[in-house]
């Protein structure tokens, strides 16, 4: 008698029932309380039906001769919990080590506080580097790798990422990428591939245009036009463009609010009305943006970005404000009738003089209108949908030691 095969050719044993309830277990390499953005957003929906357990990348430190790791519940989300962990900085290059470092660490929770929690869980990835320490070895039903960004393309990535995420691209039964060009890329590798790009809560960025927001103290004092931007503060942005912005007119402020990550502080071009505020919580960052004119996407056009797909378009849209965005692939497929997109510093500069002294309406309109069309709960169904289908195929038990 033949035996079934997935849609990667891994044979597989006939169909098992699974609850609809799954736990899942997150391998991240962004930590839960940094820029709250794609992993935050579908897990804390997740989170209504499914125990997660969001596990950080490890990260070294000089100070410690044996690993460490702490768990901690979210707050506002009862059912996840963070595990955090360090390894010795000494031993971070022996990668065999991390990775069996890395499942002890997980298997030592597994079996202590979190004992019963997590039998059989889905195994979520946006780390390809846990691939290796993970896959097929936490009884999982199903291996998830939600791929949001090229990471192998940004500064200081590890050497070996291509060939782990190669390797996590074999094992995963279903992949997500996050937008068209990434789709394009990854599906070369997995036949049960499927884009989707980010979504919006539109009612929490709709604050910025239905008059309920509270102008923050920091920003509420400038007299001129605001051209704002929110997002991570790293080898993506174009720190030309945004010092030549900044130099267009003094009476401009330009508000760029984000983590800085990669880049050090020198990098950033120091005028007067040219503003690096740090961090701001998510909560906040309606307040701010109803004080902005113009919100900038001042991307560099480079490797980093060559396959972003970014948050902040929708986010955005949904603010009721004129967008400018530099030439991302995806913003041009995705967003031209929505976004002023511009192909040259020059340009750009144009598009913002234009969008403070006369906005489009009509697309301000349609991008308010796009925002509440895509919602992060409509995604997340269809990505359980997805799921689903996979578990209800028949997914071999991999343990360990198998």
């Amino acid at each position: 008698m033949e035996t079934d095969t997935k849609r990667n050719g891994n044979p597989q044993r006939p169909p098992v029932q699974y609850p609809r309830d799954y736990p899942i277990i997150v391998h991240s390499h962004l930590g839960w309380d940094w820029v709250w953005q794609r992993p935050q957003q579908f897990l804390s929906r997740l989170s209504k039906k499914h125990r997660i357990l969001f596990v950080e990348e490890p990260l070294p430190s000089d100070g410690l001769s044996a690993s460490e790791s702490t768990l901690r519940a979210v707050s506002d989300y009862p059912n996840i919990t963070v595990l955090q962990s360090a390894l010795p900085a000494c031993r971070f290059q022996d990668r065999n080590w991390v990775d069996a470092e890395r499942r002890r660490l997980v298997e030592a929770a597994l079996a202590g506080p979190l004992a019963g929690q997590f039998k059989n869980p889905v195994q979520w990835f946006y780390d390809p580097m846990a691939v290796e320490a993970f896959a097929g070895r936490m009884n999982e039903i199903a291996n998830v790798y939600d791929c949001m960004d090229e990471l192998s393309q940004f500064r200081g990535a590890p050497p070996e990422l291509i060939k782990r995420e190669r390797r996590l691209l074999s094992l995963a039964d279903v992949v997500f990428a996050g937008g068209p060009r990434i789709h394009r890329a990854k599906a070369r590798y997995h036949s049960n591939c499927h884009s989707y790009g980010c979504g919006v809560d539109e009612p929490h960025f709709g604050l910025a245009r239905n008059g309920s927001a509270v102008i923050p103290p920091d920003i509420a004092h400038f007299k001129g036009p605001v051209l704002g931007f929110f997002g991570v503060v790293d080898e993506r942005m174009d720190y030309d463009l945004v010092a030549k912005i900044a130099d267009t007119d003094p009476a401009w402020n330009v508000v760029i609010i984000g983590p800085r990550t990669k880049i050090e502080e020198t990098e950033l071009p120091q005028r007067a009305n040219l503003h690096w505020l740090g961090g701001r919580d998510y909560a906040q960052l309606p307040h701010y943006a109803s004080r902005f004119d113009v919100c900038l996407m001042p991307f560099a056009l480079n490797e980093a970005t060559e396959y972003i797909n970014p948050t902040k378009a929708l986010e955005y849209m949904a603010t009721g404000r004129p967008i400018v965005s530099s030439a991302i692939e995806d913003v041009v497929l995705q967003f031209a009738d929505y976004t002023a997109v511009a192909y040259s510093h020059e340009e750009f500069i144009a598009l913002c003089r234009r969008a403070l002294l006369k906005p489009n309406k009509a697309q301000i309109q349609r991008g308010i209108e796009l925002a509440r069309k895509n919602s992060w709960e409509a995604i997340v169904e269809k990505l359980e949908q997805h799921i689903q289908e996979v578990i209800a195929a028949g997914k071999e038990i991999k343990t360990n030691g198998e």
